[in-house]
């Protein structure tokens, strides 16, 4: 398509003669071209002489203005060091005569226009890099070397910044740059000379860009973004600026960091650069507390262009002021920050992506994106306009009425209708965006509910800082008038408070609070609740992130999804510990959402089980190859064919609950080697062994991130007498020729669940075998029978209300369905289908299948709710009225009385069925 084809907008001449003398030096331009060039060259003297001076080029160029800007481009790329100078500032006046002309007559939409912009910045700035440094290598400044190393800048390169990062240079913006060298490159006796050389070539570049000449300039260019700016020189060594922001990196450095390209020079090494940075930019934890940051420098900036103050078009600055385009950068580039270390589609620089990225996660409202970049566009319009008048870097709206009649010509509008539409959008940017950095105070607590308790707080760590005390204050109103409608207000307030007196600190939790209300309603529900998970909470307040993160009420993920997303987050981590760290930080998260899904209703007891077995597994599963591979560097990979770690008890049975151990057991093969075949090798029994203790370390060890599990290892042969790994042999036989019932009826419910996989399908295969062959024991009943008394003796029930230990309950229901799948040989690894099992074999029938499936249902869901609520012993009347409810919806009896009659029922008839099975 010809460019007077894709015309779809006309300015009028604010000064039809100077319109005309343009157009006399352009005759061969006619019908609506000669109208948009008549328009423009009135509207705008920069342009207008622009025309004049490259009317050749420009009259040709205008056949294909796509192909006519990729020659300049090309053009600049083979400029020799000499020619720098005058080929630059060509190429500037061609590239910004046909980015305005093609901006202002629509042919080219706002992406086009400001990508073009910066690719030339990006050229520009490159070549300059090239040629100065390898002017350099020719006088020998750089020892060690030569011509081939220009093509890299010597390992030079320039970080775009800012709107040049992102690809959205403004029509006469500065172009913000970090320049920094690769110190790899250079020999440790030539360091010196060489970052001189660096230094005054990154110096030349910058005054080959803004000297301004008679020829005109490039780009203003600023350095001032780099590395503590007013001490350091204008181009800093990779491992100067790695230490700087390891130590000292700030809030605006790390939303400057969203921006940054690596776009001129050794650009791989810029972007190697980028990359070591990426934990500093973004974090891994939601981070609400860049809000404040981001607000506190947006009023840094007014205060120092004194714009605060009501919107006021006249003189107002469309960029920094009232309702502005950095508001809206801002509201997106914070955003961000927040949740980008979490979500990588986050992680992109231009704006418009940046908010449909931000739409499509839930973090801003898909309506509010697109109004938003709406406005943002249409802000970007009018800001290249004030600048293509006189090619200034100006952001400020005219402040006369002939200042506005030239504006509103160069835009085709009139003046009432441009002011109008200006007041409206900058009203609705600051509508959409204000509330976020700055919501309103809120009004003072007017009555005295929690005044006692509440005193206290100012002596807990959470409330250690100034900051996080005012925080609170903004967000204590939603929280009390949260409290006050929970059944028991008073009780409420006190797990709240004892919520509040074991976080380690506030700022963070209270910016997540503030900038996300319905988290409020869910603190306040658990607290109400469920002291024991309002107290994890406190110990792990970083488990919130996952709650706003996006898709914490999707449904639950398969095994295989929980591996990889695992999988993901460890290999995030640069070391074995970090990713320990992560493995725990990882389920503490998910450990989180199976209890809030219980508590809320979402899932049953029965479903919370499974949920968290599949994370215990995905945990066991994903952390063996790692602490495999770690142990591998020191002594060798496993000799034969490698270990499988078995679940034991409610793991292998897939029937956790909120605060379960993990019962494991290690068998290896190693098939006849003797020793691994490491720097340090190992004799196979000790290899095991130890691997076995750096599985159990990486689980149990306390971190920063605390410890995943508690594991018990007692179901192993021989108990704690025995090896901690047992070799399949030993296994096979001890299971065979030695091994007491009890351990037969722990064998029913193991099952592989981290290894090998064609040892963990034999293991399964030998379990099985087992199973069938002891099934006909002929002591099978009387050694249960035994051991039913013996733990009765042992362990008496802890009340009326323990629904584990006691006749007919948990433990002794389990203990029946285990008997009854040794007797019958089942594979069965569940309560329910080992109680089938028993059906099936004749040992009992279709009633007793029913006691015993009553009293397996009922006592579990008491069970998995205690250790939810409380973390041990279950009280209703302890429980408080919230903890009340909840076990009465789970259990679906009307009160607490009922409740109680039911499961002494429900006993009584588990136990006469077990004691006549087992007589």
């Amino acid at each position: 398509m010809t460019f007077d084809s894709r015309i779809t907008r006309l300015p009028r001449a604010y000064e039809p003669d100077r319109a005309a003398d343009t157009l006399a030096v352009l005759p061969e331009v006619t019908g609506v071209m000669r109208d948009l060039l008549y328009g423009v060259a009135g509207s705008s003297p920069y342009l207008s002489g622009l025309m004049q001076k490259e009317a050749e080029w420009f009259i040709a160029a205008l056949d294909d203005p796509e192909a006519s800007v990729a020659e300049v481009l090309e053009l600049v790329r083979t400029l020799e060091v000499d020619q720098l100078r005058s080929g630059l500032r060509q190429a500037k006046r061609r590239i910004a005569l046909m980015t305005g002309v093609a901006d202002v007559g629509g042919v080219w939409g706002l992406e086009t226009v400001t990508g073009t912009l910066s690719d030339f910045a990006d050229v520009a700035v490159d070549t300059a890099l090239k040629r100065l440094v390898g002017a350099e290598i020719a006088r020998g400044k750089i020892p060690g070397m030569t011509d081939d190393d220009a093509a890299t800048a010597g390992g030079l390169f320039a970080l775009a910044m800012g709107k040049g990062g992102a690809g959205e240079l403004n029509y006469s913006s500065d172009i913000d740059l970090i320049v920094l060298f690769d110190n790899d490159r250079l020999d440790e006796d030539n360091y010196d000379d060489a970052r001189a050389s660096f230094i005054r070539a990154t110096r030349k570049m910058t005054t080959l860009l803004s000297e301004q000449t008679a020829e005109g300039y490039v780009f203003r260019t600023d350095l001032r973004l780099r590395p503590d700016a007013s001490v350091t020189p204008v181009c800093l060594s990779i491992a100067a600026a790695e230490h700087y922001y390891e130590s000292v990196g700030r809030t605006w450095e790390r939303a400057a960091y969203i921006k940054a390209r690596s776009a001129a020079g050794d650009v791989k090494a810029g972007e190697a650069f980028l990359e070591t940075l990426r934990p500093f930019v973004w974090r891994k934890h939601l981070d609400f507390a860049a809000i404040q940051d981001a607000h506190d420098m947006r009023l840094r900036i007014r205060d120092h262009k004194g714009l605060h103050g009501a919107l006021n078009l006249d003189g107002h600055n469309i960029k920094l002021g009232r309702g502005g385009i950095r508001e809206i950068e801002f509201f997106t580039q914070t955003r961000q920050l927040i949740a980008g270390g979490r979500d990588p589609s986050l992680r992109t620089r231009e704006t418009r992506r940046g908010l449909d990225r931000l739409a499509a996660a839930g973090w801003v409202e898909a309506d509010d994106a697109v109004k938003l970049y709406d406005h943002y566009s249409f802000h970007r319009e009018v800001e290249h306009r004030l600048q293509m008048i006189n090619d200034q870097q100006t952001h400020t709206l005219p402040n006369s009425a002939e200042g506005w009649e030239r504006l509103a010509a160069f835009m085709g509008r009139d003046v009432p209708e441009l002011r109008a539409e200006l007041e409206q959008r900058s009203h609705e940017v600051h509508a959409l965006t204000e509330g976020f950095f700055a919501p309103d105070e809120p009004a003072p607590a007017a009555d005295t509910f929690g005044k006692d308790i509440e005193a206290a707080w100012l002596g807990y760590p959470a409330f250690r800082s100034e900051r996080a005390v005012e925080l609170f204050k903004r967000v204590r109103p939603e929280i009390f008038d949260r409290l006050k409608q929970s059944a028991k207000p008073e009780e409420a307030l006190l797990q709240f408070d004892g919520f509040l007196k074991g976080l380690p600190a506030g700022v963070q939790l209270f910016s997540l609070f503030e900038a996300n209300p319905q988290l409020t309603r869910l603190i306040v529900d658990i607290c109400a609740t469920a002291p024991a998970l309002a107290q994890y909470l406190s110990r792990n307040a970083s488990v919130f992130d996952m709650v706003i993160g996006g898709s914490f009420f999707d449904p639950w993920p398969s095994l295989d999804d929980l591996r990889q997303s695992l999988d993901r987050s460890m290999a995030e981590a640069e070391d074995y510990e970090s990713k320990l760290n992560m493995a725990r930080r990882w389920m503490k998260e998910w450990h989180f959402r199976v209890g809030v899904h219980h508590l809320q209703g979402l899932v049953s007891a029965q479903e919370s089980g499974e949920q968290y077995s599949d994370l215990a597994e995905a945990v066991i599963s994903g952390l063996w190859p790692i602490v495999v591979e770690e142990f591998s560097r020191k002594h060798g990979t496993p000799p034969g064919r490698g270990a499988v770690v078995l679940g034991m008890g409610s793991l292998g049975a897939r029937r956790l609950n909120a605060g379960s151990d993990l019962d494991l057991i290690m068998i290896y093969d190693a098939d006849g080697v003797d020793n691994s075949d490491g720097r340090r090798p190992l004799a196979t029994r000790p290899y095991y062994a130890r691997l076995t203790q750096a599985l159990l370390t990486a689980v149990t060890a306390p971190m920063g991130e605390g410890k995943l599990y508690e594991v018990d290892m007692r179901l192993r042969p021989s108990g704690r007498q025995g090896p901690v790994a047992t070799s399949l042999n030993s296994f096979d036989m001890y299971q065979r020729d030695e091994a007491w019932t009890w351990e037969h009826l722990a064998l029913t419910r193991a099952r592989p669940i981290a290894g090998a996989e064609d040892l963990a399908e034999e293991v399964e295969a030998l379990r099985q075998q087992i199973l069938a062959e002891k099934s006909n024991g002929e002591t099978v009943l009387t050694d249960v029978a035994d051991m039913r008394r013996r733990i009765a003796e042992a362990k008496a029930p802890q009340g009326a209300w323990d629904a584990k230990i006691g006749a007919g309950r948990l433990q002794d229901v389990e203990l029946c369905a285990q008997t009854a799948a040794l007797r019958a040989g089942s594979a069965a690894r569940n309560v329910p289908e080992q109680i089938a099992a028993g059906v099936a074999s004749g040992w009992f029938n279709a009633a007793d299948e029913a006691a015993l499936c009553n009293a397996a249902n009922l006592f579990w869901q008491l069970q998995a709710a205690a250790r939810l609520l409380t973390g041990g012993k279950l009280d209703p009347d302890e429980l408080g009225e919230g903890g009340r409810r909840f076990i009465l919806r789970e259990t679906g009896f009307a009160d607490t009385e009922a409740l109680r009659i039911a499961m002494d029922e429900t006993a009584n008839a588990a136990d006469q069925v077990i004691s006549r099975l087992l007589e």
